[in-house]
């Protein structure tokens, strides 16, 4: 772990978002930081006050699982929270993910798979959400479906992708607490800390969100978007493991059938194939300010594209 505390940051983070009333504490008086106090959540998990301050400074980091299920009760985790939370503990498990050597390169059935998708907007991305490879409907989207594009950088960075989410707070709180279930205790991966020191620096929410250590892995969510094309669009996007690869998901939107949204998807889809394109700027988590006719040559693979842009002397220790 080179040095880091994943177990004794992650504790600190949640206790400072429980209100002492909401654990049951009355009268909790003055304080002078945020949240339940050690002693307080070493008192209602059942445990000496020593031994929960040897736990957040990181002196003792092989808790019993029943002592962690005790602090998952009074921190009011829920189930993808509490699993992360002993995850952090277990060597060789979800808290400290195994660096692995098998490939990201999207394997050629699932290009061609959602290259025949002409109504419903597909793409890969991997665990740090670069997009690896798109169809032409998710290329119509928004230019930050394009291969080489970090969608995380994207959605925070760029106003225009703000301007497309009319749920991006939502977006982005999502983004952030799957980018952090999905790295576990590996807080050193060099892609992860890349990443996160550069939103860290440049967007003042992505700091909010990151330091709450939220954990909600990738799961189906409807997307909310404004359209520069067709207006307003409710979009589900469904995410799938791509089996035998490092850590990809397929993601594939859809409409409701029969919806207004159905109607404009369609639209939107006759437009791009018609070649008429929106004149909109590639996002700054582009590679080369990637547009939207750049993007739409179908799922080119990541190997095709050039790589995502990488912050300059940014090494400071999470949408879709």
């Amino acid at each position: 772990m080179n040095g880091t505390n994943a177990l004794g940051d992650f504790l600190r983070a949640r206790r400072a978002l429980i209100l002492p009333e909401d654990a049951g504490i009355a009268g909790g008086g003055l304080r002078r930081v945020p949240g339940l106090r050690r002693e307080e959540v070493a008192l209602l998990a059942g445990i000496s006050s020593d031994y929960y301050l040897r736990l957040e400074q990181g002196r003792d980091r092989h808790p019993s699982v029943q002592v962690l299920q005790a602090l998952a009760r009074v921190l009011q985790l829920d189930d993808d929270a509490t699993a992360h939370l002993i995850g952090l503990t277990q060597p060789g498990g979800s808290g400290s993910r195994r660096r692995t050597t098998r490939s990201e390169k999207v394997p050629l059935s699932i290009r061609q798979l959602i290259d025949g998708w002409t109504g419903n907007p597909a793409y890969v991305q991997n665990r740090f959400t670069d997009v690896l490879a798109v169809n032409a409907l998710a290329a119509a989207l928004s230019p930050a479906y394009a291969p080489g594009v970090n969608l995380l950088r994207a959605v925070f960075l760029d106003p225009a992708e703000q301007a497309l989410r009319r749920d991006w707070e939502e977006a982005t709180a999502e983004g952030v607490a799957s980018l952090r279930a999905h790295a576990g205790a590996d807080v050193d991966d060099p892609r992860l800390v890349e990443l996160v020191g550069e939103l860290s620096v440049r967007s003042e929410r992505f700091r909010l969100l990151w330091g709450r250590h939220d954990v909600r892995p990738r799961r189906s969510r409807l997307s909310r978007l404004n359209h520069p094309q067709v207006g307003d669009l409710e979009l589900h996007s469904n995410k799938f493991e791509v089996g035998g690869t490092d850590g990809l998901t397929l993601v594939v939107f859809h409409p409701e059938p029969g919806s207004r949204s159905a109607e404009l998807l369609a639209l939107l889809a006759s437009l791009h194939a018609s070649g008429e394109r929106p004149e909109r700027q590639g996002a700054p988590g582009t590679a080369a300010g990637t547009t939207l006719g750049a993007a739409s040559a179908g799922s080119r693979g990541a190997e095709d594209a050039a790589p995502p842009t990488r912050p300059s002397g940014r090494h400071a220790s999470d949408g879709g």
